[in-house]
């Protein structure tokens, strides 16, 4: 292990001995999430100090415990603490402790912010809910209470500002029951200072064309976890007025409107909505 002294700097080859990783893994991680030197000399090589192993020690440690790549550094970075992670809320769940879930949730949301806490634990582990309820034929009861806990707490993120044309319009396809997601994406915009407005579930052809053309948004993001549903949205319609995001694999192998953007994560739609805006992130 390397113990390092006031001022001392190690290259990148020793660094990456004494953490048992590659040398290729450190540069992927100092290229993609940050996790490189923080100073660097010119005409030198890099080298690392104290603060900067410790941070990849951290790294290490968080996705040894399954935590996502994204969020681990996030939280390496930042210095965060231990945080509430997936088996802290299937405990919570599975004691149908609603309370408890809002306040693990909050604190997940605090320390990685909405999309790693969506992507890293908040969506494995309503997978894993949804599995459960499949496999074992119950658990209904602990979906409802830990979705209506997290939705609870993403409601409560932020409340930009509308300024000018509407950045993006959020909606659910006829007769499709899943908010979850958009609410999710609703919260990550407004950490972000992008607001939005979401007309939720179920909602009918006529009424999304009348808000479309009513608030002539830049983005209208539709969300299809179902086929059937997906069809009976009016795409063409809205496309004509807006970019289109579609998120949820009801719209899997449907022909799409031209320009219209699938986003397969929250983070992408997040960049989707940014981009097709024209908002600086």
């Amino acid at each position: 292990m390397i113990i390092l002294s006031d001022g001392a700097r190690w290259s990148a080859g020793a660094v990456a001995r004494s953490l048992g990783i590659s040398p290729t893994t450190l540069r992927t991680w100092d290229r993609r999430y940050g996790l490189g030197p923080r100073t660097r000399e010119e005409g030198k090589h890099r080298r690392y100090d104290d603060i900067d192993v410790a941070r990849l020690r951290r790294m290490l440690e968080l996705t040894g415990q399954g935590v996502a790549p994204a969020a681990a550094a996030t939280m390496a970075r930042s210095g965060v603490g231990p945080v509430p992670d997936f088996h802290d809320l299937i405990g919570a769940s599975d004691r149908l402790d609603a309370p408890g879930l809002a306040r693990l949730t909050t604190s997940l949301v605090s320390a990685l912010g909405v999309v790693d806490a969506w992507e890293a634990v908040l969506m494995p582990f309503l997978v894993e809910l949804g599995r459960r309820a499949e496999d074992q034929g119950g658990g209904i009861g602990v979906e409802h209470v830990a979705t209506d806990s997290i939705l609870q707490v993403l409601r409560q993120v932020g409340d930009p500002v509308e300024n000018g044309r509407l950045p993006a319009l959020l909606a659910a396809a006829p007769e499709e029951q899943h908010s979850l997601p958009l609410v999710a994406l609703a919260a990550a915009l407004a950490e972000r200072g992008c607001a939005s407005r979401n007309l939720g579930t179920r909602v009918p052809p006529a009424a999304l064309l009348s808000a479309v053309r009513l608030l002539s948004p830049h983005v209208v993001v539709l969300w299809a976890h179902d086929r059937e549903h997906a069809l009976r949205v009016p795409l063409v319609e809205v496309a004509e007025v807006s970019a289109v995001l579609l998120g949820g694999p009801g719209w899997a192998d449907l022909p799409l409107p031209e320009g219209a953007r699938r986003p397969h994560s929250l983070r992408e739609a997040v960049d989707d909505v940014f981009s097709v805006s024209g908002l600086s992130s």
